[in-house]
C-alpha cells in the first residue's frame, strides 16, 4: 500500500480528541505531509492545523484525504459520505484506517471508478504474500518487542529513525499497523494479514537492503499476551532483527484486556532471543524504552538508571528524553 502525500485530514464530526487519535499521530509525526484539517459541525477534536475547504485542500496540494477517526465498530457514518465523494471529485484519493471498507459504499466506489481514484483502506491490504523463508538478507533491522500492547513500540521507532537520521544513519521506519503506515505512506496492517503469510508480510515490508541500511520496525502486541502473541511471533520471525528494544509501561500489573500479569523485561528479553534466533542467530537487546507519563520526572529517571544499571542497556523514554543512548548502543554494537 503506497499512499500519496500531502494528505487533507478529514475527522468529520467527531466527538472527543480520542476518536481522532489517529489524525493526531499523523500530525505529532509527519506534520510536513498534513496541509489542513476538514472538519464538520459539531467535531470536538482539533489538530492545530488549518481548517480548510477541499478545494482549499487541494490548490495547496493535497493529494489524498485521510479519514483519520476510530470509533467502536469501525463504521463509516452515513452523513460522511458526500464529504469523501466530493473530495474524490476534486482529485483527491481517499484513505481510511475504518474497519469498513470505502469501496463497500457505493456512492464512494462508484466516484472513485468515474474519477480515477484509489480507495485505500489500511486494515484491507490487497496485497498478496508469500509465505516467510526466513532467508538471510542484507541490511540491518531493529525490531520493537513490549510487555505489553500499547507501550510505545511505535513512537520508539519513529524516535529512533529521527535521531538516527540526525546522526547520519541510513535508517527507515517501516509500518506494521494503521496509523503507522499513514505516518510513512507505506506499510501493511499485520493484523490483518492471515496468520500463515505474517512472517512473509514482514520480509516484504523489510526486504533486502545495502548493508548499512537500518529498516526500523514497529512491533505490534507482545509475545506473552495471549490475544496478540501469534501476531508478535511472526513479526519477529519476519523481522529476521539484528537489534530490538524492549517497550514498558511501568504503572501496569496486568496486560491489556486480560488478567494476566505483566511480564519482566528480563522475561521479555530472554524470549525474544531464544524465538528470534531461529532467522537470526545473532539477534540481541540495544536498549529499553519506558513510556514514563505517569511518572514525576525525577522517578522517572530513577526508573531508567535502575532499569538501565539491572539488564546493562541503555534506557530512556524516547519522546521525554530522546533516544541518544540507544544511538549510541547500535552504533558500538553494530560499528559502521
Amino acid at each position: 500500500m503506497q499512499i500519496a502525500t500531502p494528505y487533507l485530514m478529514f475527522l468529520g464530526d467527531v466527538p472527543d480528541r480520542l476518536a481522532a487519535k489517529t489524525a493526531y499521530g499523523i500530525v505529532d509525526w509527519r506534520p510536513e505531509w498534513c496541509v489542513g484539517q476538514l472538519r464538520l459541525p459539531g467535531c470536538a477534536a482539533d489538530l492545530g492545523i488549518p481548517d480548510l475547504t477541499i478545494a482549499e485542500g487541494v490548490a495547496k496540494g493535497a493529494r489524498t484525504l485521510i479519514v483519520g477517526v476510530v470509533n467502536a465498530g469501525g463504521v463509516l457514518p452515513q452523513h460522511w459520505i458526500a464529504t469523501i465523494v466530493a473530495a474524490i471529485e476534486a482529485g483527491l484519493d481517499v484513505a481510511s484506517g475504518l474497519h469498513a471498507r470505502l469501496g463497500a459504499v457505493p456512492e464512494i466506489a462508484e466516484a472513485a471508478a468515474r474519477h480515477g481514484r484509489q480507495l485505500h483502506d489500511v486494515r484491507h491490504s490487497d496485497q498478496r504474500f508469500d509465505t516467510g523463508k526466513g532467508t538471510r538478507r542484507p541490511g540491518k533491522r531493529l525490531l520493537t518487542v513490549g510487555t505489553d500492547c500499547s507501550v510505545g513500540k511505535k513512537y520508539t521507532v519513529l524516535a529512533l529513525e529521527k535521531g538516527m537520521r540526525e546522526r547520519g544513519l541510513d535508517a527507515e521506519f517501516r509500518a506494521t499497523g494503521q496509523t503507522g503506515v499513514f505516518i510513512s505512506g507505506r506499510g501493511v496492517a499485520i493484523d490483518a494479514v492471515v496468520a500463515d503469510f505474517i512472517s512473509g508480510a514482514v520480509e516484504w515490508i523489510a526486504p533486502a537492503a545495502e548493508p548499512s541500511h537500518w529498516d526500523l520496525i514497529e512491533g505490534q502486541g507482545s509475545l506473552f499476551h495471549p490475544s496478540f502473541a501469534g501476531v508478535s511471533l511472526g513479526l519477529l520471525h519476519g523481522a529476521q532483527a539484528d537489534a530490538f528494544v524492549v517497550c514498558h509501561e511501568p504503572t501496569r500489573t496486568t496486560m491489556r484486556g486480560v488478567k494476566h500479569p505483566l511480564p519482566s523485561i528480563r522475561e521479555v528479553i530472554d524470549l525474544t532471543v531464544q524465538l528470534g534466533r531461529l532467522t537470526n542467530p545473532d539477534i540481541r537487546p540495544t536498549g529499553i524504552a519506558v513510556n514514563t507519563q505517569a511518572l514525576e520526572e525525577g522517578e522517572a529517571r530513577a526508573l531508567l538508571e535502575r532499569l538501565a544499571a539491572e539488564h546493562g542497556l541503555p534506557a530512556t523514554d524516547p519522546v521525554r528524553f530522546g533516544v541518544e543512548g540507544l544511538v549510541d548502543r547500535l552504533l558500538a554494537e553494530f560499528p559502521a
